[in-house]
């Protein structure tokens, strides 16, 4: 049987519980869904842990096909959805050694997790992992807030600091770091310059606006390469008339078209992870941030799809 299931196999209502009505497992699988529900590490609104229902939920209305890239996503990749790890929500430390645990497995098969959160704390530890299979990654943020802040009441972990963490323990590459969409108002005049201070390239909503999607995704082609690289995208990212439900929101983003133009821009870079962070079900009464945010995942997975259809397709040619 073909996956997802299309509507005329099944209706949209009938769902498995899974993105896409996804299996748990096949044979050959190379892409993986796997939610990551903890937000006990939010500073300001929580639920972020009901989101990977809420996106698998919003998921049954997307169709197999991916127009744009001209792949069928699901299906080119043997994908799967493993279903949620079992975090420790009062725990944040053991929740990291659970997690990573599962991504690391995933990675070792071979299989490319797309983590959906959960705050943006989890990250972290999907870099751990990521980190162990591949060595310290290239990383593209999706973000309204750099999140290298070191400390909120003295605690260091917590979703303002995942990627100051991330850089400490030498799980990143800091000249492949990009930083994408940064905006608002800021505790104090070098907020940013605590990431650039790190070796990290930040480009601004502004910046973006003023050069241009173009130059910023040829910057982060030449500067990343083909060096093993991890997406994180926080749905905070985009505009909140777009994306009213996150726990943080930031005015003056950008819309969902352009959002989606950026990421289905992103062919040629050697993904070996994705996550989607800080939906907030609560606060999205209409489901348009769940709808964006499995949206997301559809072409995050359709980037691998591209990947793996372009490999074949040399390994053919080189026989």
């Amino acid at each position: 049987m073909q996956y997802p299931l299309s509507p005329d196999v099944k209706p949209e209502f009938c769902t498995t519980g899974t993105f896409m009505r996804l299996p748990s497992q096949r044979e050959d699988a190379k892409l993986a869904i796997v939610g990551v529900p903890f937000d006990t590490a939010a500073s300001f609104r929580v639920g972020a842990r009901f989101a990977p229902q809420a996106i698998r939920q919003a998921s049954m209305t997307l169709f197999p096909y991916h127009p744009t890239h001209k792949v069928y996503p699901f299906e080119d990749c043997n994908a799967i959805d493993i279903g949620d790890v079992s975090v420790i929500p009062h725990n944040i430390h053991r929740s990291y050694e659970i997690i990573e645990k599962v991504m690391m497995e995933l990675m070792e098969k071979g299989i490319i997790p797309i983590g959906l959160g959960g705050d943006h704390s989890v990250t972290l530890a999907h870099l751990r992992a990521a980190a162990k299979i591949h060595g310290p990654v290239a990383l593209i943020h999706f973000d309204s807030h750099t999140d290298t802040w070191d400390t909120y009441y003295e605690e260091k972990y917590w979703h303002g600091s995942p990627f100051i963490r991330a850089y400490e323990e030498n799980l990143l590459i800091p000249d492949k770091v990009f930083q994408v969409g940064i905006r608002g108002t800021l505790n104090h005049p070098g907020d940013i310059d605590a990431s650039t201070d790190l070796g990290y390239h930040v480009i601004t909503t502004p910046e973006l606006k003023e050069r241009g999607m173009d130059s910023v995704i040829k910057e982060m082609k030449e500067k990343i390469g083909d060096t093993p690289c991890f997406i994180t995208f926080d749905i905070d990212f985009v505009d909140p008339s777009c994306a009213p439900g996150t726990g943080t929101l930031e005015v003056g983003g950008l819309n969902s078209f352009e959002t989606l133009q950026i990421i289905r821009s992103l062919t040629d870079f050697n993904f070996v992870g994705f996550d989607l962070v800080e939906v907030l079900p609560s606060y999205d009464p209409t489901q348009i941030t769940s709808l964006l945010a499995a949206t997301i995942i559809h072409d995050f997975a359709s980037l691998v799809a591209l990947k793996i259809n372009k490999d074949s397709l040399i390994n053919i040619s080189d026989k």
